[in-house]
């Protein structure tokens, strides 16, 4: 596989106003575009907002929701995609078949083909359906990507389903942190120091900073090594099982002033 640049986004997304999100959407892909990147990944469920959906009722929670690829947002995204040459993942709600809602991450491709995964693991609502399969896809940069949203991630099996599908890219969009809030029940940054030394593999430190679940948007290999998997089955045996969301209740979506904040690598 060829060298591709990639960059991911976080952003404050306003709870609900799809067009506010998109319209910051559309400014870092115009921006990336200028970087020459070719895939830009942003969070999960950033078109239609993430936090403030727990207290919807079950009509405003379907009013936000848009069928893919069929939706405007969706739409939008693949206009963009083929008018700056560039892949782009967003998430949003999706409504799909026989009145069920998923947790979705489209990804628009500059040829206008386009992929979506639907969360194995969902939170966050109780009107949200898990999805039932892995997403993996060929793409126009000559490599294959697959999609793992939040929590999936947290369960080591998801990667190494997604990798024996032929990924070679995993795009792993978050909504749990990670960025500088100022909510003090948030994640704060994710030292960069833990993926430059990702070839060490995961000392007890590296994995107490990324918190029950990485919180922003990330493009790795998505490779599990054997020495992780007894830490992975001794957490199991102790019987505890963390809810990364539960201490998050009382947190409330700030949004922040605009600020570009696209990293290219």
């Amino acid at each position: 596989m060829r060298n591709i640049r990639v960059a991911t986004v976080q952003f404050q997304h306003a709870p609900g106003d799809k067009a506010y999100n998109i319209e910051r959407v559309y400014d870092f892909v115009v921006e990336a575009a200028r970087q020459n990147v070719e895939i830009i990944a942003f969070p999960e469920m950033c078109l239609t907002g993430y936090w403030h959906v727990r207290k919807l009722s079950r009509d405003a929670f379907a009013a936000l929701a848009e069928p893919v690829p069929d939706g405007p947002s969706t739409e939008q995204l693949r206009n963009l995609a083929r008018q700056h040459a560039i892949t782009i993942g967003a998430g949003l709600i999706e409504r799909a078949d026989h009145g069920r809602f998923h947790n979705s991450y489209v990804v628009a491709m500059p040829d206008g083909t386009w992929a979506v995964h639907r969360k194995l693991h969902v939170f966050v609502s109780p009107f949200l359906t898990p999805g039932d399969r892995y997403t993996v896809f060929d793409t126009p940069h000559g490599c294959r990507v697959g999609v793992l949203i939040c929590y999936d991630n947290n369960i080591i099996e998801n990667a190494r389903a997604t990798a024996l599908l032929g990924a070679e890219v995993l795009l792993a969009p978050h909504q749990t942190g990670g960025c500088n809030s100022v909510s003090p029940r948030a994640m704060k940054p994710v030292d960069p120091e833990i993926w430059a030394r990702r070839h060490e593999g995961h000392s007890r430190g590296a994995v107490r900073d990324q918190g029950p679940g990485v919180a922003h948007a990330l493009a790795s290999e998505p490779r599990a090594r054997q020495r992780d998997v007894p830490r992975v089955q001794q957490r199991r045996r102790s019987g505890r099982r963390r809810d990364p969301y539960r201490q998050r209740d009382g947190a409330r979506p700030v949004r922040r002033s605009d600020r570009r904040n696209v990293r290219a690598c």
